[in-house]
C-alpha cells in the first residue's frame, strides 16, 4: 500500500471511529436547571425522561442564602433552560450572563404585594422587590407555571410537544384537585390563625382564608425579639393555640422556646423553597409536601 492509500485509510477509519462519539453527542439529553423545589417538580413531571432535571440548590439547603460555587455556576451557564423562582429569592442571579435560555417564573404568577411593615421588616433583601417570593404556596401560582414552563419546553423542542402536553394536563389536574382538597378540609375550622417562625405562607392563607403569626417576618434569618416572643406568648394562650410551626432550613431555638413557655406542640412545616436530604432520598413531591402540610394545618386549627 502506497502512502496516499496508507493516508486515505487513516483518515477513513478516523472519520469512522467519530460516528458513534458524534451520535453519542447528539443524543445526550438537554439539561434543565431549577432554583426551587418546586420549578424542579414541575419541570421534571413535565419533561419525564426527555430532559436532565436538575435542582440548581443541593437538597437540604436554604433558598434564601444559597450562593451557587464558581462549578456549579458553569453547570447552570451550560444548562438547555434555567427556570429561577424571582420576586427577589435568588440574589445570586443579578449580573449573571446565561448561555442560554433562562426564565423568571415570577413574571407569569400573581404575586402578593408586600404591606408597609413587611416592606421594612428586618432589612430582609426581598424588600427592594415589594413582593412576597413565596408564590409557589398557591396551587393557582403553580398551575400558571406550569403551564408557562411547558410552553417554554415546547418552543425548545417542539418534537416533543405532544408528551409535554399530555404530562402537563396530568400535573394540572393534580394541582386542580389538592386545591379542592384545601379548600374542602380548611372550610370549617375553629381556629383561624396559625403560628410560624418564618412566614412563607401567606399566600396559602390568602387562598383559603386563615391567617399567620410569623416571629421573624419574611426572613428566616432575622433574630426574634423578646417584644415579639411575649406577644406570640400571649396570643396562643389568650386564643388557645395547640400547635405552632417551625422549619428545618430556619433556626428552631427561639420558636421551640415559645412552645416551652406557652406549654404547646411544635412541629415542622414545610415551605418547599427546597426539601431536605431525607425528604428526597423519600422521593417525596410537591403534592406529598403539601398534603402533609394540610394535614398538619387543619390540626392545628382545628378544623372538621
Amino acid at each position: 500500500m502506497n502512502l496516499r492509500n496508507r493516508v486515505l485509510t487513516a483518515l477513513f477509519s478516523t472519520l469512522v471511529s467519530l460516528v458513534p462519539l458524534q451520535a453519542q453527542e447528539s443524543n445526550q439529553k438537554p439539561t434543565i436547571a431549577a432554583s426551587t423545589f418546586s420549578l424542579y417538580d414541575i419541570a421534571k413531571n413535565i419533561a419525564t425522561n426527555n430532559a436532565e432535571v436538575f435542582m440548581i440548590m443541593p437538597f437540604g439547603v436554604d433558598a434564601h442564602s444559597y450562593e451557587p460555587s464558581p462549578k456549579q455556576m458553569a453547570k447552570i451557564s451550560k444548562s438547555s433552560l434555567v427556570l429561577y423562582s424571582g420576586a427577589g429569592l435568588e440574589p445570586w442571579i443579578d449580573g449573571f450572563e446565561f448561555k442560554n435560555r433562562a426564565l423568571d417564573i415570577s413574571t407569569f404568577v400573581e404575586l402578593r404585594e408586600l404591606s408597609h411593615d413587611e416592606h421594612h421588616e428586618h432589612g430582609h433583601n426581598h424588600g427592594a422587590h415589594g413582593v412576597d417570593p413565596h408564590y409557589w404556596q398557591d396551587p393557582q401560582n403553580m398551575i400558571l407555571a406550569t403551564n408557562q414552563i411547558t410552553k417554554e419546553l415546547i418552543a425548545l423542542f417542539p418534537k416533543n410537544r405532544e408528551i409535554y402536553t399530555k404530562n402537563r394536563d396530568a400535573y394540572v389536574a393534580m394541582l386542580q384537585n389538592l386545591d379542592a382538597s384545601y379548600k374542602s378540609k380548611l372550610s370549617e375550622c375553629k381556629l383561624d390563625t396559625i403560628i410560624v417562625n418564618h412566614n412563607a405562607f401567606s399566600y396559602l392563607a390568602n387562598r383559603y382564608n386563615f391567617h399567620t403569626e410569623a416571629l421573624s417576618g419574611l426572613s428566616p434569618e432575622a433574630e426574634a425579639s423578646a417584644k415579639g416572643m411575649i406577644k406570640l406568648i400571649k396570643f396562643i394562650k389568650e386564643h388557645k393555640v395547640k400547635v405552632i410551626f417551625f422549619e428545618k432550613f430556619a433556626s428552631q431555638k427561639a420558636i421551640k422556646a415559645i412552645a416551652k413557655e406557652a406549654n404547646v406542640d411544635a412541629d415542622v412545616l414545610q415551605p418547599l423553597g427546597n426539601i431536605t436530604a431525607d425528604e428526597a432520598k423519600q422521593n417525596l413531591t410537591y403534592e406529598d409536601i403539601m398534603r402533609i402540610n394540610l394535614q398538619k394545618i387543619s390540626t392545628a386549627l382545628e378544623c372538621k
